[in-house]
């Protein structure tokens, strides 16, 4: 391929690429022309009216932001009712959950449409612009747009703002669990976020198969559909629910989810705020609510069940592809079929030779094997130059784009190093060996995870392209760049979604990514003469991206540190700590932890519970203060037969933002936690360890505990009861943070702790 091929075919396969990522969603923000039009600038205004305070259930804001919903509600002619109860949801975190409800009649009696988001934002320190009063602005802005058509819906309409999602979907579970009008919902449309910008992505939500649902999805036909059917079989995996999972699971209703990932630094933070949120992305949640909601409010919802599920996956231009599962199979057995026939013909026709076969497989499987390895030593390596990055929990640095980046270069750079050695090899040799894994892998996918066996797609395309090599002896090099757009456009976006959405540790799947894409798109890189430079090019590329990333490393103001520091009193020993969980200290919490000693949990008897199980990195001795512990009373303490009934009143007798009981090692047939009792599921599960509940508290409520145990057996509980004053308390005077560093989000923070054990 002579050099101006070589770099056309270059900035070709950089534009699919390009396209890939800039058509996923809308690009620029639009002055809406009609009243019916969603309007991001009006959906930003609730976000920035909503997120200018922490509003966490307990917190002094989480009142005023229902004060504005209920105003919103009603300035746009709509009722709104407001529901009020405790809920412990399936995590035994107990609260009270307001809920935020209104009802747009339809002409028919069937089924209701149901808009869903939660209002309330992480504790305790998250403004909740993006997680989720985005998804809120969303549903106000965009009825307030269908309002304007003055068209009575075929469907009751039902807008649900939930409480308390972010503590165990506390409202979600209310809701479903007690509102009479949970048992009229046909289909919910649910808006979240996990980042504040980028693409929102589509994921369903059903206990049966998916075909009718997504069917339905393609004919409302919104106009930036970001989905693959590999999404949610990973996500079903993961231990990450929303509001509508409680409507699935408990409800069995079905849904869509809708939310973005990128910028996940942002994620459950103090920088969750409105400025950082990007307006398209809002824009684009509006295209998925104007199209669907025109489309579920007019059709019939009672029969979305379906036996039969469906392959999915967008594609530019195309929006959103879809075949049934019962293709998989017979794809999977045409494609070995003809993977076997061109094998057979190539080698007969001497296209093929078993040695050059061979030696491409060593160099492809060779480039597998090392990119896993970039991938997986090469973060591991970061966190070793840089320790700070421990302290981002969820694991997406500020600079991950740019480390996405540079290792998606050196992959690419290394795949063209050692394939700069096969120079005497054909690249029809060298295409044996990717297709024959890319079968592999899309065997195990339709055995293992039949959602991603829409990884036998490129692997057709490469079919064709090696069935135009075998037959003619100059292919054009275009052809193969064409038939390549299905493994671009599908694929690229995956190396840089797993690692922003799991965290930098799944760089090695990013990489592995790399090499695979690069193995299918051989028939054009293999014919590249300078193969070796164009490495050399693209290591100095990367490099810069790592020199950029190293500029990055350091916390500032726009990139803060997060930072931790505790209180805590133990009640039983009168001894007294301050705690951290930096694994790197900052000159804040330093002043504080001057004894780095990692016996935490010896000193202090448990962990407390937190989103990524992480517990108290450093310990130090502090000065004792007068807190008050809790008030505990033992309201029933009867036996009858083999059984002990216990009632317990915990009472605070300071203000508490949440409270957590532990047991000793008993069985516990049955507890109740203010009139909400546990599943027997949670009571029942090893991962809950000792923990009973964790009771995150409104208006200083008391806890009470009704308990039904072994009668030979004796309880002890243990209380670690906290307030989020630390910084503002009486008896502290802890200085602020300085600019570049904000409180650690995912674990109890800035907190007054007591702990207190009582046998009973």
């Amino acid at each position: 391929m002579s050099v101006s091929k070589q770099v056309f075919s270059l900035l070709l396969i950089a534009g699919i690429i390009y396209a890939s990522f800039y058509f996923m969603m809308p690009q620029q923000v639009n002055v809406p022309k009609k009243a019916n039009q969603f309007s991001v600038t009006k959906a930003t205004e609730h976000v920035r009216n909503m997120a200018e305070k922490p509003h966490f259930v307990g917190a002094p804001a989480h009142k005023e932001v229902i004060n504005y919903l209920e105003k919103a509600l009603q300035n746009l002619g709509l009722e709104s009712q407001l529901q009020e109860g405790y809920s412990a949801g399936d995590w035994g975190n107990l609260s009270k959950a307001t809920n935020i409800i209104s009802r747009i009649k339809g002409q028919d009696s069937g089924k209701a449409l149901l808009l869903l988001s939660h209002y309330d934002s992480n504790p305790h320190s998250s403004l909740g612009a993006s997680d989720a009063a985005s998804g809120v602005a969303t549903i106000l802005e965009g009825i307030r747009a269908y309002l304007t058509e003055n068209i009575i819906p075929k469907n009751d309409i039902i807008i649900l703002f939930t409480d308390a999602e972010e503590l165990g979907l506390n409202g979600a579970q209310l809701f479903v669990n007690n509102h009479p009008w949970a048992k009229n919902v046909g289909l919910v449309l649910n808006f979240e976020a996990r980042g504040s910008g980028g693409p929102s992505y589509m994921l369903v939500e059903t206990n049966q198969g998916n075909a009718k649902l997504i069917k339905a999805f393609n004919e409302a036909s919104p106009p930036f559909p970001v989905a693959n059917s590999m999404m949610y079989s990973i996500y079903k995996m993961l231990p990450n629910d929303t509001d509508l999972t409680v409507f699935r699971e408990e409800g069995h209703i079905n849904g869509f989810n809708f939310a973005f990932i990128d910028d996940h630094f942002d994620y459950h933070t103090k920088m969750d705020t409105p400025n950082r949120m990007d307006p398209n992305t809002l824009a684009h949640q509006g295209t998925y609510f104007m199209s669907l909601v025109n489309y579920f409010s007019n059709v019939d919802l009672s029969h979305l069940d379906s036996n039969e599920d469906y392959i999915y996956f967008n594609i530019p231009f195309f929006k959103l592809v879809t075949y049934p599962f019962s293709w998989i199979i017979p794809m999977l057995l045409l494609s070995t079929l003809l993977f076997t026939v061109l094998l057979i013909y190539g080698i007969r026709k001497k296209k093929l030779q078993w040695t050059s076969i061979g030696k491409g497989f060593i160099v492809f499987l060779s480039m597998l094997l090392i990119g896993g390895l970039l991938g997986y030593y090469g973060w591991k390596i970061l966190l070793y130059i840089y320790p700070q990055y421990n302290d981002i929990l969820h694991g997406f640095t500020y600079n991950g784009y740019e480390y996405i980046i540079s290792f998606f270069l050196l992959t690419t750079a290394l795949c063209f190093y050692g394939y700069h050695k096969t120079k005497t090899i054909s690249t029809t040799n060298l295409m044996i060996a990717p297709l024959f894994v890319w079968l592999i892998i899309a065997s195990l996918m339709a055995w293992k995870l039949p959602g991603a066996a829409f990884f036998i797609i490129p692997v057709i395309a490469a079919l064709v392209i090696l069935y135009i090599k075998l037959i003619d002896k100059k292919p054009n090099y275009i052809w193969a760049v064409l038939l390549s757009i299905p493994l671009i456009s599908l694929f690229t976006p995956m190396v840089q979604m797993f690692p922003v959405g799991l965290g930098l540790k799944m760089l090695v799947a990013s990489c592995i990514f790399v090499v695979l894409i690069f193995g299918l798109l051989i028939p054009v890189f293999g014919e590249y003469k300078r193969k070796k430079e164009l490495s050399g090019l693209l290591l100095i590329i990367a490099t810069a991206f790592i020199i950029k990333a190293h500029s990055m490393a350091n916390f500032t103001i726009d990139r803060p540190w997060p930072s931790s520091l505790v209180y805590l009193l133990n009640a039983d020993t009168q001894k007294a700590y301050w705690l951290t969980y930096n694994t790197i200290l900052d000159p804040w919490n330093e002043q504080y932890i001057t004894d780095k000693k990692t016996s935490v949990d010896s000193a202090i008897g448990t962990t407390l519970s937190s989103k990524y199980k992480t517990g108290f990195s450093y310990i130090t001795k502090a000065p004792i203060k007068e807190i008050k512990s809790p008030l505990i009373r033992t309201q029933k303490d009867t036996i009858i037969g083999n059984k002990k009934y216990l009632s317990i009143a915990i009472e605070p007798q300071r203000n508490v933002n949440r409270l957590e009981v532990y047991t000793n090692n008993i069985t516990i047939h049955d507890a109740t936690v203010n009139s909400v009792p546990l599943s027997k599921d949670f009571l029942n599960d090893p991962n809950r360890k000792s923990r009973l509940v964790t009771h995150y508290i409104s208006t200083n409520e008391p806890t009470l505990l009704e308990l039904v145990i072994p009668s030979n057996e004796k309880l002890e509980i243990t209380l670690m009861e906290a307030s989020n004053n630390l910084l503002n308390h009486e008896l502290f005077s802890i200085p602020k943070r300085p600019k570049n560093s904000i409180p650690m989000p995912f674990v109890l923070n800035d907190a007054i702790i007591i702990t207190k054990t009582v046998q009973f």
